[in-house]
């Protein structure tokens, strides 16, 4: 643990999600600044940019979100709507790792932007996965707002009744003699008493003016944060916490390692293929092999008649 000081920011740089507590108050919170990863992750779809967009700002929310799980297992966030992008999906698992993807209905209007206009009417759902042998929780909202960081904040007013604040950036970064990269960012606040909540959930976190005033402070504070400050690579995440809590106080903890990594392999693939039968599976051939992409990574496998993999890593 850390406090943040402007004359000895230690920055925790991209890739990397980054807890933080506002002063000695019940406010926390997770900041994140994606590079690399976030590159990995969007480049390899081949939708506009307005769609990789969406798919980066589920990445940053879904990150902030699972930073937070306090066992081994898997954040899935999932959207679902009746317009242009039919499905949004995004999972994190404890350690960092993060993947993300969507599926479209035909063409996208590029001028579209925002979770409203592309998604349109529809709902959310965020599920804890512990395990196998654990029960899932899973928590159900419809799509509120016009953007994915209002629908999480309207998320967490219903289903947890936490009062959250959201701010979510994703953009295309242009360097000299350099392709485009692209960069996300996000960062979360939360009224969270105690050390991970001492309150039953379903039962209001703001008991009276003084926790009020707290929170809303924090909450007005957070949502001045420019879109450039979570993109820009120059400016770090404890930069950015310093210029937004620094008459607070804010204090930081270990920070996260994040990375893109998908999990797909050519045995999970041909467990399901071998269910299907001989006729089905010749069916799906196409010059003698069966050839299967994973709908986050890209990457194509082989199969033969069979089901078993071909050649593939």
């Amino acid at each position: 643990m850390a406090t943040v000081a402007e004359e000895e920011i230690v920055e925790a740089g991209d890739d990397a999600v980054l807890p933080f507590q506002v002063g000695d108050t019940a406010v926390r919170g997770r900041v994140v600044k994606l590079g690399d990863a976030i590159d990995e992750i969007l480049r390899v779809h081949p939708y506009p940019p307005n769609v990789l967009e969406l798919i980066g700002e589920a990445t940053a929310l879904v990150i902030l979100m699972g930073a937070s799980l306090k066992f081994d297992g898997k954040l899935i966030f999932q959207a679902q709507g009746d317009g242009p992008v039919a499905l949004l999906v995004a999972d994190f698992t404890a350690g960092g790792a993060v993947r993300a993807t969507a599926s479209l209905r035909g063409e996208v209007d590029p001028s579209l932007r925002g979770l409203r206009a592309l998604m349109g009417e529809g709902h959310m759902a965020l599920t804890i996965d512990q395990g196998p042998d654990m029960e899932r929780y899973q928590g159900v909202t419809p799509i509120e707002g016009d953007s994915l960081a209002s629908a999480a904040v309207g998320y967490f007013q219903q289903s947890e009744q936490i009062p959250t604040a959201v701010k979510l950036a994703v953009g295309s970064v242009s360097r000299p003699g350099a392709r485009a990269t692209w960069r996300a960012g996000g960062v979360i606040a939360q009224f969270v008493p105690g050390e991970g909540g001492v309150r039953e959930r379903g039962e209001a976190a703001l008991k009276g003016p003084e926790e009020r005033e707290i929170w809303e402070r924090a909450a007005v504070l957070l949502e001045t944060t420019q879109a450039d400050e979570l993109l820009d690579p120059s400016i770090s995440v404890e930069t950015l916490l310093y210029r937004l809590y620094h008459e607070d106080g804010v204090r930081v903890f270990k920070p996260t390692p994040v990375a893109a990594s998908c999990g797909c392999n050519a045995g999970k693939i041909s467990a399901v293929l071998r269910r299907y039968s001989p006729e089905d599976l010749a069916d799906m051939m196409e010059e003698g092999v069966v050839r299967v992409a994973c709908e986050f990574c890209r990457r194509e496998y082989t199969f033969d008649a069979n089901g078993e993999a071909i050649d593939t890593p």
